[in-house]
This record gives structure tokens, sequence and C-alpha cells, in this order.
């Protein structure tokens, strides 16, 4: 009996997965069938779901094995009630996690080595200051959950000092990790530069606030690839015009897309990109989805199960 899987996300991406995942369920060895509509939710085997999909009633699938997300944060259906099926948060150790480390990377690289300064310069400005060696700035990433601690290893690699925090203990490779509520201000001490990759719960909401900007080195850089309400905009915007802040990065916000009016868009410290730090790319998440769905049939470990008590 092939497995019948619903795809439950926009119409743009159904025209691209369409093709892409029955080929790769047929080459992890599975028969399956993939529609967008199901006659009789209770005989859905697997949900493939993004929020963007409308989907917000899951109990009619009574059969369903899982529901696997099409993005990396499942903020936006981990409290749901209807939804009593493992949920499982996209993986995606090329796609998203290549995807994160490059744009991480590449902005740290850019206040670390000054690049404003020459790009903008004026015809004749010949600045010949030298930024300091890698191994002379402090860099933090708050959670080192599988993009994080990625990130944080690129970084070390470059010779960064680096620093990170998370909730439970890790351990990085060339990274000095803390962990706990006690950890967060070591990880932060003497960090110009500090990346935020935490999951939005409520306990990491404003977790960037007044106090915690005021107590970076002074002209420090913000760099948030990870979920909007990480920061508290207000304290932020302030700790801009104050100088404390020297610049900030951003790549989420509370309200996307950013309204136009937003004092973010016109901030001169401020960088604003829409949400591009890390997609999900269907040629490389369809052969994840395959893959974990192969592994739930055979009770095989998977990556990516939320922890609903957790929130991620």
């Amino acid at each position: 009996m092939p497995l019948t899987i619903l795809f439950s996300a926009r119409d743009d991406d159904w025209h691209e997965y369409r093709d892409l995942l029955p080929d790769a369920l047929a080459r992890a060895g599975l028969e399956a069938r993939v529609t967008r509509q199901a006659e009789d939710p209770a005989t859905v085997d697997y949900i493939v779901y993004a929020p963007s999909g409308g989907m917000s009633d899951f109990a009619p699938f009574t059969g369903a094995k899982a529901v696997l997300s099409l993005w990396a944060g499942v903020e936006k259906i981990v409290g749901n009630p209807t939804l009593t099926q493992p949920l499982m948060r996209m993986v995606d150790p090329v796609g998203l996690t290549e995807g994160m480390v490059e744009w991480v990377t590449g902005h740290v690289l850019r206040h670390h080595l000054g690049m404003d300064a020459h790009i903008l310069a004026a015809p004749g400005s010949w600045d010949q200051t030298c930024p300091p060696l890698a191994r002379d700035r402090r860099v933090c990433v708050l959670g080192l959950g599988v993009l994080g601690a990625a990130c944080a290893k690129a970084l070390a690699s470059l010779n960064f000092r680096v620093s990170g925090w998370s909730r439970g203990q890790r351990t990085v490779p060339g990274v000095t990790c803390h962990s706990g509520p006690d950890g967060l201000a070591a990880a932060l001490d003497g960090a110009e530069m500090v990346v935020l990759l935490l999951p939005q719960t409520p306990q990491t909401d404003g977790l960037m606030n007044t106090a915690r900007l005021a107590a970076l080195p002074r002209g420090a850089v913000i760099l948030n690839p990870g979920r909007g309400p990480l920061i508290d905009d207000a304290a932020l915007l302030a700790a801009l015009d104050s100088g404390q802040i020297g610049h900030a990065t951003l790549d989420v916000f509370r309200t996307e897309p950013l309204p136009a009016d937003h004092p973010f868009w016109s901030h001169p410290h401020v960088t604003v990109t829409p949400h591009v730090a890390s997609t999900t790319r269907p040629t490389t998440a369809a052969p994840c989805l395959a893959d974990s769905i192969a592994r739930l049939e055979t009770g095989a470990p998977v990556d990516g199960l939320v922890d609903r008590a957790r929130g991620y």
C-alpha cells in the first residue's frame, strides 16, 4: 500500500516540489503518493507543512505519523492545540546549514575588516588603518544548535575568538561554550560581534534588551539571522543612536516583510537583508524529507524532532 503524503504549502512551493519530492521518495525506496488534497484526511500518512500553506487544523489527520515542516523555525505551529502528531523541523546540512554559515561568515568578515569604509570612501581618501587580526577579535554566537554550532565552528576556523551560549551544555571544537542562565553574561563578555541564532521561545523574546546591549563593548555589532523577536527593537535603536552599538545587520524581524516606515530602513547604522540568510532549498530539502520519512517508517533515529515543552 503506497504511503499518502499531503503537501500543505504555497502554490509556488508545490510547483518546485511536485516532481522533486516523489523522485526523492522513490530513491529512498518508498512507494508513495504525494498530493495537495486528501479525499479522506484519516488516510494521510505524513504531512509536509509550511505555515504559508494555510493549514491550521490537524485534528482530522488521525492516521498521520508525523508533520514535517519545510522551515527550520517551528514557532508558528508548535503551540497549535490540534497538533498531536510528532512534529519535525527541517534539518538540511547542505541548503540550510551551508547557507547560514555563508551569510554569517560573510557579514562577520564585512564588519571585522571594515569593508564599508573602503566601499563608501570618497575619491582621494587614503586611510591605511589596518583592522586587527581575527585572532584578536571576540565573537559570540548565541544558540549552539545545528546552525549556530556550524557558524561558530566556521568562525573559529578563521581564528576568531569565539564564545557560544546555549540552554544546555554543548561542545564545539575551538569554541568556548557556556550554558544556562549564569553562562549568558560570560558568553557575551567582551564580544565585539554578537550573532543571534536562538529559537523563538517565551524565554528568548527580547533577550537582547537594554541591559545586555549596554554590557557589550562600545561600538559592538549585532547580527541577527535567527528570529526577529530575539531583539528589543526600541532598545536596539536607542543603543545605535547613542553609539553603544556600532551597527546592526538584521535578516529577521518581528513583522515580515519589514514595514516600509520602520526606522530600521533609514537608520545609517542598520543593514536590512530580506530573510535570506538561510532558505529551504527544494533540491536539497526534498531528499532530507524523504530520508526522514524512510527513517520514521523503519523506526530509525531521526533529526529535527521537536520538543514541545521547549518549543523547538
